[in-house]
């Protein structure tokens, strides 16, 4: 993968960047996505953020390398302090980490979140609780990509903030409120193998010496979610 073959991961992300969009892609690794971006000239302007010496140098080689320096601009930073207040971002991207630390992202820099109108995340792992950051903080979910890549499955959630109350329910929030709109093979793959796996782990618990009932009862209620959402899918 390089800035002029993203993975169909950063394709997936990269869709939901509007164009002219003043960027900010915290974790940015060699800052493939923004250079792409740029290069296409889907953005006007870029921060690329990264919290070791290591990415952070990569980025700057990678930028320089393009041309790229008035348009991207490299921080080596913690999170969302990457961002400046002159920077006038609209748009932040944070994908390829787990969703318990983006939460910590976005809640510890939510001070910089001031004029940002849309949120671009691709949580690893912890969708769920990402999730229900979004709604606690009132953005609202308007677009949800389920892909897989390499024998990884991808969840990518586009949000923005709203001034209309809204709420989604435990069924909602684990599953995708519109992923369950559409949801495909990929979707079914996913909770398919989750299913099988967690039935694998009661079958062992249960030969516990000592039965833990209560983490049972949780996963067979869990596993029910999951049973309804396989058993309504839609096909498509």
């Amino acid at each position: 993968m390089d800035e002029k073959h993203l993975s169909q991961r950063l394709v997936t992300v990269a869709n939901f960047v509007p164009i002219g969009a003043r960027l900010a892609d915290i974790g940015s690794d060699h800052a493939y996505l923004p250079a792409a971006l740029a290069l296409r000239k889907q953005i006007s302007y870029a921060v690329a953020g990264e919290v070791a010496p290591g990415p952070y140098n990569n980025m700057v080689r990678e930028i320089a390398s393009h041309s790229l320096t008035e348009t991207i601009k490299p921080r080596l930073a913690d999170g969302l302090a990457a961002i400046e207040p002159s920077d006038r971002i609209n748009t932040v991207v944070i994908a390829g980490m787990g969703g318990i630390l983006i939460t910590k992202i976005l809640t510890t820099g939510q001070a910089r979140l001031a004029g940002v109108r849309r949120l671009v995340l691709q949580p690893n792992v912890g969708a769920p609780r990402l999730r229900q950051w979004l709604m606690r903080h009132r953005y609202q979910i308007m677009a949800e990509r389920i892909l897989a890549e390499d024998d990884h499955i991808y969840e990518v959630i586009m949000a923005e903030p709203s001034i209309v109350p809204f709420r989604y329910s435990d069924y909602e929030l684990t599953f995708g409120p519109l992923l369950l709109e559409k949801k495909g093979p990929v979707f079914a793959a996913k909770w398919h193998e989750y299913y099988h796996r967690q039935m694998e782990v009661i079958h062992q618990m249960k030969q516990a010496q000592k039965v833990p009932v209560k983490r049972i009862q949780e996963l067979n209620a869990k596993l029910a979610m999951v049973k309804e959402a396989l058993e309504n899918d839609n096909g498509e």
